[in-house]
């Protein structure tokens, strides 16, 4: 009879050829190229839908091509509002002069008459789709908003099937087509002809590739010891958020979202040969009953890290040589009975909901955060990019007290944190601005660290052969906050705090929710469903001081 998949301890087998060695690293150089160019795929929408700065065209005061945002005479010409000249609107002209002939006092206007206007001076040569194809004027900030809503139901659709792909047919081959589908869509996208067009393929760009960071995610972590999975986790969350700054800087230098968008999606289809180079999941192959190639992947992990197996690993990948006895395991291994009959654990099903509430929670803040950012005042991409480089002290922070406090302590503190300071941030005086960034930064810091320890806790809280399935369930609940993110700009028009009221509420809530969940620290990853449901009883702290 074969061995089972639960005969073989990977995690021991890890501990032989290192947890960390050229061969773990070679795969984190290869997993960091998709984690770049998703923050440059999923946060393009920032820019290349990003709102902008304009006034009324004054029909004889105005100057052409020549004509200047801010005039002396402005405040004759349009009425403002919060000391900004209004976007749409200006003063009726009361001269029965020729227009040509206004000096454009204050007398030739009737300030009490205000007129809409449809042409329009902008305050810089920035170009995004507002006056690339006139989406212009409040009433029209919902096609805005709109984008980034239809850029993450895209990804609501797409991750459950993309995870049910990933464990049916591999990680490589989903990581693979997610980055060239992507790539190429967004590359079209920067053709767009229209308003319509370019949303389209907005839908089109997440459907495709939204499982590239989670697959990625996995890929890396599955052959990084215990011991060093929070350095693993922390090596790819700092590389997004450089991508994220490095997205900022690109948009700061590239005023022009058809090129922007070139510049982010063309390195996706160079990187692709790379890729091509990525070792497939050994626990997935492995639940997948393909032993030998399994074994073939750790033989090369250990020669490339001068690490040899012990003949107890190598007998526990002994071949099958019965035909019969590996086709019935592969049948009771089918993806469909293994899902039905995990959902039949009570406990499980429980499990799923309350980590899918935690990724919406941390999903919607992480992403509400990041969009405002561009709305505080000063410059829009300073500020983007101080928000996304924030988060390597997030990091750091993990670095030093997530194996020693746990997941649980630390999801729950950072949560309940990041909810205090975004409740703080709006009792700051009008006009002290700095503070007000300051305290905005923080509760970044703080969502960082809570959305960087649910990564890694999502992976060791569910049984690999449901791993990246499950962990689709909850990133696709986590594209409920995401959607909802975009349109967090336009609570402010009705309440100013709201945003942050209500980031700052969900926040608080989700934290307490996540002590229901087992402490994970220094355990196995779970092969089954009894295993991740056993942790944190006796038999399932057995493997926990193997690990200590």
């Amino acid at each position: 009879m074969p061995k089972s998949e639960d005969d073989i301890d990977l995690d021991g087998v890890l501990n032989e050829i290192g947890q960390f060695g050229r061969f773990q690293i070679r795969q984190y150089g290869l997993m960091v190229i998709p984690i770049i160019l998703n923050a440059f795929f999923t946060l393009s929408y920032v820019f290349t839908a990003g709102n902008l700065n304009y006034r009324c065209e004054v029909p004889g005061c105005d100057n052409g091509p020549n004509s200047v945002y801010h005039p002396e005479w402005l405040n004759n010409t349009v009425p403002f509002r919060h000391g900004i000249p209004a976007q749409c609107e200006r003063f009726q002209p009361i001269t029965n002069a020729s227009l040509d002939n206004l000096l454009c006092d204050a007398d030739d206007f009737d300030q009490k008459n205000i007129i809409e206007c449809g042409s329009f001076i902008f305050e810089d040569d920035e170009v995004t789709i507002v006056n690339d194809f006139n989406i212009t004027c409040p009433n029209n900030d919902w096609k805005l908003t709109l984008v980034g809503t239809i850029n993450n139901v895209g990804q609501f659709v797409a991750l459950p099937i993309a995870g049910y792909i990933s464990d049916r047919f591999g990680r490589r081959l989903v990581l693979l087509l997610s980055v060239a589908g992507s790539a190429i869509f967004g590359v079209i996208r920067s053709f767009a002809a229209s308003y319509e067009m370019f949303i389209a393929l907005e839908f089109l760009d997440p459907l495709i590739g939204s499982t590239m960071y989670t697959t990625a995610f996995v890929l890396a972590l599955e052959l990084v010891g215990p011991k060093m999975r929070v350095t693993g986790n922390n090596i790819i969350s700092c590389a997004f958020s450089f991508a994220e700054a490095g997205l900022g800087l690109l948009a700061m230098l590239l005023r022009n979202w058809r090129y922007l968008l070139r510049a982010l999606y063309i390195p996706g289809i160079v990187s692709l040969p790379f890729l091509w180079m990525t070792t497939e999941s050994v626990r997935w192959l492995l639940s997948k009953g393909q032993r030998e190639k399994a074994f073939d992947v750790l033989k090369r992990a250990a020669k490339m890290n001068g690490k040899t197996l012990s003949p107890a690993a190598i007998d526990s990948f002994c071949p099958v040589s019965d035909n019969e006895s590996r086709s019935e395991m592969l049948e009771n291994n089918n993806f469909f009975n293994l899902l039905t009959n995990a959902f039949k654990n009570r406990r499980l099903i429980l499990r799923v909901a309350n980590c899918s509430f935690c990724w919406l929670t941390n999903v919607l803040v992480y992403f509400g955060l990041s969009l405002n950012s561009v709305t505080l005042a000063g410059d829009k991409y300073l500020n983007f990019i101080l928000v996304s480089l924030v988060e390597l002290p997030g990091f750091l922070i993990m670095q030093l007290i997530l194996d020693r406090v746990g997941r649980r302590v630390t999801l729950c503190t950072t949560m309940i944190l990041c909810g205090l300071f975004c409740f703080l941030s709006e009792f700051i005086p009008t006009g002290n601005h700095w503070l007000s960034l300051i305290l905005f930064l923080v509760s970044k810091m703080a969502i960082t660290m809570s959305f960087g320890t649910l990564y890694i806790y999502t992976v060791e809280i569910f049984p690999t052969n449901l791993r990246q399935s499950l962990l689709s369930v909850c990133s696709m609940f986590g594209r409920i906050g995401s959607m909802v993110a975009p349109q967090t700009p336009l609570l402010a028009k009705i309440w100013a705090p709201l945003p942050m009221v209500i980031f700052g509420s969900i926040g608080i809530a989700s934290g307490l929710a996540i002590l229901e969940f087992p402490e994970t620290l220094n355990t196995q990853l779970p092969n089954t469903v009894e295993e991740a449901m056993n942790m944190n009883t006796d038999e399932g702290n057995k493997g926990r001081e193997r690990l200590a």
